[in-house]
């Protein structure tokens, strides 16, 4: 299978997401993976249509929450699920195309509702390689 992309971390009524990459766009596309699977079984999600997404912070962890909070503004209002990510993170100006197909209740079984990304558990770390998130559900 290869290097893990991310785990699932106990939590009492949230879910902690730890997500892993050679890069810091590799390891956001792997968190923004993550979150969807907690949604959904996101093998099932089919990368049809794209959606290109841009956000802007002040610092990395600030634009992870952005940008998983504006994948799952997508994902509310549009009806959509995404599975695969295309990352760029340039001066904390983050571009990606997030691609995925509208949801259909037969082929999708919802797993989980996700309120919100918070800001605990909330890291960063480039040096290590990896991001670490909690989920509201």
């Amino acid at each position: 299978m290869g290097a893990m992309r991310y785990e699932f971390i106990e939590h009492t009524a949230d879910i902690a997401i730890k997500a892993y990459g050679k890069s810091v766009e590799e390891s956001f596309g792997n968190a923004a993976t993550g979150m969807f699977d907690v949604i959904t079984d996101v093998s099932k999600v089919e990368p049809k249509g794209e959606y290109q997404v841009r956000v802007k912070s002040d610092d990395l962890e600030n634009l992870l929450v952005d940008w998983l909070s504006e994948l799952l503004f997508l994902h509310e209002t549009q009806d959509v699920l995404f599975s695969e990510f295309d990352v760029k993170i340039e001066n904390l100006s983050l571009v990606a195309t997030a691609k995925g197909e509208a949801i259909n209740r037969e082929k999708h079984e919802l797993k989980s509702g996700v309120k919100a990304v918070t800001y605990h558990m909330l890291e960063v770390n480039e040096k290590e390689g990896y991001v670490m998130f909690l989920l509201d559900i």
